[in-house]
């Protein structure tokens, strides 16, 4: 029990990343679609992917944080570098993307563009000042804000600052992670952006630009808000007009009194004054103007692709059939089933017998 007590705190597991029943099928399930998106981007097979389970930004490579146990931005960047010379990352969470900064502050095939509460906050980084090191010198952006940001001034610094980048770093692919903790009215959140007027046009924005786009989910701490948003920017990346009465199902109730999509401002003060925002902004898009054109890749050796699973897989050849954690469990090769001499068992594929499976209770008898 010491041992895993050291463990736990040498990675940071514990307090805000607490161990839970499933974590490591929470991990992979996230990190999946990530990777999996990726993958689909860098073949063609879609021109958008979506990941809402994904975009836990804080973890680094050895250390949990903010509620992030593996940073699935990285792994999913990392799939599509194989195939694109400069990838794109953006951050509209309200907490830094300190996670994915970090991983590639010194390169140049990646640049990161984060627009965070800066100051007195979670994780405490993200200062205009840190634009990167070494080869990734002027490839990191921070555009840090103070509390009640709005919809009309968060998206007059976003629409110019990511224009430019777009001239100036022409990526191959574009990674947008869509924290919902930005939105107006979150429990650990302080901006005052809507869903339709705010938040959900930087998606937009950015799907305009017919670049390969993979969109993560990230925070959001006001549950029935995330639902909404991440619904209504599905529409918006899907071209789909989406009702703003949301129709009757099994969670009406919480989406009560009014049972609309788009979530009303807050009264509160916007702390960020138009002279620091244009301020700012000056000095960011100075920074990308000293960049001189996008950088180039060298030839290089390219890592295969990362095996994705679909639905030709053996645990999927019954896609209506529940199995129950005995059955999954079985689901193994049996001894030399990998040989292809006197030591295969031949004549036995190690197929699952369905006979047992009962179609009233769509479950496999034990």
């Amino acid at each position: 029990m010491n041992e895993y007590s050291k463990q736990l705190q040498r990675f940071n597991v514990g307090e805000d990343c607490p161990v839970f029943d499933g974590l490591w099928d929470f991990c992979r399930i996230s990190s999946g679609g990530s990777v999996g998106g990726a993958v689909k981007l860098n073949h063609g097979q879609c021109d958008i992917a979506v990941n809402w389970a994904g975009g836990l930004h804080h973890a680094k490579k050895a250390e949990a944080s903010g509620f992030c146990f593996i940073n699935d931005i990285v792994l999913g960047i990392l799939e599509l570098l194989k195939y694109h010379s400069r990838v794109l990352y953006i951050d509209i969470d309200i907490h830094h993307g300190d996670g994915v900064e970090e991983a590639f502050y010194t390169t140049d095939r990646v640049m990161t563009a984060s627009f965070h509460k800066y100051g007195d906050y979670f994780p405490g980084t993200g200062a205009v000042t840190d634009i990167g090191s070494g080869p990734g010198r002027g490839y990191a952006v921070n555009f840090p804000l103070d509390d009640g940001i709005d919809d009309d001034n968060f998206l007059r610094i976003f629409k110019p600052v990511m224009h430019k980048i777009m001239d100036t770093y022409r990526p191959g692919a574009v990674v947008l992670q869509c924290g919902a903790d930005s939105l107006t009215g979150d429990r650990l959140g302080c901006f005052n952006l809507t869903i339709e007027n705010g938040h959900s046009k930087c998606v937009d924005y950015m799907k305009g630009f017919n670049v390969p786009l993979l969109v993560l989910g990230g925070g959001g701490y006001t549950i029935k808000n995330v639902a909404r948003c991440w619904t209504y920017e599905t529409g918006t990346l899907l071209d789909m007009n989406i009702d703003f009465d949301i129709p009757m199902n099994d969670y009406f109730e919480y989406f009560g009194p009014d049972y609309q999509i788009n979530i009303p401002t807050t009264p509160m003060t916007n702390l960020n004054t138009y002279d620091y925002l244009e301020k700012t902004k000056t000095q960011i898009l100075q920074n990308l103007s000293e960049i001189k054109g996008a950088p180039s890749v060298q030839f290089h050796d390219v890592p295969p692709d990362m095996p994705i699973y679909d639905s030709d897989d053996e645990e999927m050849e019954y896609p209506d059939v529940r199995f129950t954690r005995k059955v999954i469990e079985n689901m193994v090769e049996k001894p030399g089933e990998l040989y292809e001499n006197d030591r295969d068992n031949d004549g036995d594929d190690g197929s699952i017998e369905l006979d047992a499976f009962d179609h009233n209770t769509n479950r496999m008898q034990d």
